[in-house]
C-alpha cells in the first residue's frame, strides 16, 4: 500500500471507509464547481472503487488526503490514467475541501505525486486536464512544473473543451 508523506499531509490508498468523506467532497457544489455534475452516494462508492482497481492494476491512483498532526480529512490527489486525443496519460488531479482550500494542500499534495510519478511509476510525462475557468487548480499545475500545452474536447469524459497542462523531464 503507498503511503505519501508531506510536511503537512499524510496521502494513502482509499478504502470503503472513506465513503462518508469521499461522498461529502464529490456532493459538495463548491467543490465539484468545476465539474459537470455533482457526485451521489453511489457514483462516490464507484469513485473509490475505481481507484481500488487503479491501485492494483497501475499501482497508483487517487489518495486519501488527511491532516499529519490530527488525521483531518482534507480531500484526494493523485494520478489516473487518461485518454487525451487518442494518447493514454498519467494526470495528476486533486479535490480539497471547500473550507481548506487556499491554503496550499494540493499543491503539497500534487508536488509529492509529481515526484511518485517520475521516480516511482517511472512516468516521463504528467498532464493535468482542468476546465479553462478553474485559474486555481492551473496555479497548482504551474507550482508543479506543468505549463499550459493546449486546449481539447477530446479526453476522458470528453463533455467540454478542457486545457491541458503537461510537463516532461
Amino acid at each position: 500500500m503507498a503511503t505519501l508523506t508531506t510536511p503537512r499531509l499524510l496521502l494513502r490508498e482509499m478504502t470503503v471507509d472513506d465513503l462518508d468523506d469521499m461522498a461529502a467532497l464529490l456532493g459538495d457544489p463548491e467543490v465539484m464547481r468545476y465539474y459537470p455534475r455533482l457526485l451521489t452516494r453511489g457514483e462516490a462508492l464507484g469513485w473509490i472503487e475505481w481507484n481500488r482497481r487503479l491501485y492494483r492494476d497501475r499501482g497508483f491512483g487517487l489518495w486519501i488526503m488527511s491532516a499529519r498532526d490530527s488525521g483531518e480529512f482534507v480531500g484526494d490527489c493523485g494520478l489516473t490514467v487518461q485518454r487525451v486525443d487518442g494518447v493514454e496519460e498519467i494526470e495528476i488531479g486533486y479535490h480539497v475541501r471547500a473550507d481548506l482550500q487556499g491554503r496550499g494542500f494540493a499543491s503539497e499534495a500534487a508536488l509529492a505525486c509529481r515526484d511518485y510519478a517520475r521516480d516511482v511509476v517511472g512516468a516521463e510525462r504528467l498532464i493535468a486536464i482542468i476546465n479553462p475557468e478553474n485559474l486555481p487548480s492551473q496555479r497548482v499545475a504551474e507550482k508543479i512544473g506543468l505549463a499550459l500545452e493546449k486546449r481539447t474536447t477530446d479526453w476522458g469524459a470528453g463533455l467540454r473543451e478542457q486545457v491541458i497542462y503537461a510537463g516532461s523531464w
